[in-house]
């Protein structure tokens, strides 16, 4: 990937916080998605905006960009605007499935989502190339990146069926190094809180659904996503600890599993995700291609003069998934 920070936006802290807030992501008509709501087979639900192509007709098989958010995130995120702008300017159809909990609207099951969901995103996937004519290409950012990467390394050779190439951009493919990270100086003090001001709360209200479920007054009191994920994440899904969701929901052991197409994105001044803790190209195997510019901040990128633009990823990203069409 080829990109070099403005001047006028040094760092990575820099580079991840102002593009988030300020700079541009949406560019053309306004972009109105279309929610559909579909029922899981454990009798929960998980909604998908769907941004229509103007004007479009079912007989062209158009290809269908599939996006999974970061922790947190949804279609108002400023990667899901920016990647649905650029889709759309491609003549693409464009789809965001939210995880649980994430689209405005408490789940119901227990369960709620993490960044190994690979069960989820495979069932995700499956129902789009049903619906769907044309080719399927997916990507994910951040936590979404991840799971989507442990997707295709657990289904190996049948992801073909499904999904011509995937992309992970800025995900904490060894969640450990990403974890101890996020909890650390400037790190905890503005994105773990940030974080927690909406995962808590949505947790005691998964509380309230479900009595006994966790230990509310512990949750309540938890000052990091370690202590969160030990509590909440790993206990309702299957993990014994946060160190054992840590280990085996990462993608980073695993990439020479895959046998699609798969991308790798990863600003090596990344807060989130320590240089250190990237893979090398002896680590992913030959189905999988490393990206790793000096900069760029956690799935920032921005462009142009201030506030700048956040297109210029998204565009190289779509170039990279097309070569797979």
């Amino acid at each position: 990937m080829q990109y070099q920070a403005p001047r006028w936006l040094p760092g990575g802290q820099a580079q991840t916080i102002w593009p988030a807030l300020f700079s541009r992501h949406t560019g053309g008509p306004k972009l109105d998605f279309r929610r559909e709501r579909w029922d899981t087979p454990d009798g929960d639900f998980v909604d998908v905006d769907w941004l229509d192509y103007p004007g479009d007709d079912p007989a062209i098989e158009r290809p269908l960009l599939v996006l999974f958010h970061g922790l947190e995130g949804s279609s108002q995120s400023h990667s899901s605007q920016a990647f649905a702008t650029v889709a759309r300017s491609r003549g693409w159809a464009f789809a965001m499935p939210h995880f649980r909990g994430c689209s405005g609207e408490l789940n119901l099951a227990p369960r709620a989502y993490h960044s190994g969901d690979f069960e989820e995103v495979g069932w995700m996937l499956a129902r789009f190339k049903e619906m769907h004519d044309g080719p399927v290409l997916a990507a994910g950012v951040s936590l979404g990146g991840n799971a989507l990467l442990r997707w295709a390394e657990e289904h190996g050779q049948s992801a073909a069926a499904t999904t011509r190439a995937v992309c992970s951009i800025c995900s904490p493919v060894d969640l450990a190094a990403a974890g101890h990270a996020i909890g650390q100086g400037f790190n905890r003090l503005v994105y773990t809180r940030m974080f927690l001001r909406t995962m808590v709360p949505k947790a005691l209200r998964k509380l309230q659904q479900h009595p006994g479920l966790f230990d509310g007054e512990r949750l309540r009191a938890a000052s990091d996503l370690y202590e969160f994920d030990n509590l909440f994440t790993a206990p309702l899904h299957g993990f014994r600890s946060t160190e054992d969701y840590w280990a085996r929901a990462s993608a980073k052991p695993h990439l020479k599993r895959i046998r699609i197409p798969a991308l790798v994105l990863n600003a090596r001044n990344d807060p989130f995700v320590p240089a250190a803790s990237l893979p090398r190209q002896q680590d992913a195997g030959s189905y999988v291609q490393l990206w790793q510019p000096a900069q760029g901040g956690h799935v920032g990128f921005a462009q142009g003069r201030p506030p700048g633009h956040v297109f210029g990823m998204p565009e190289q990203v779509c170039d990279w998934l097309a070569r797979a069409l």
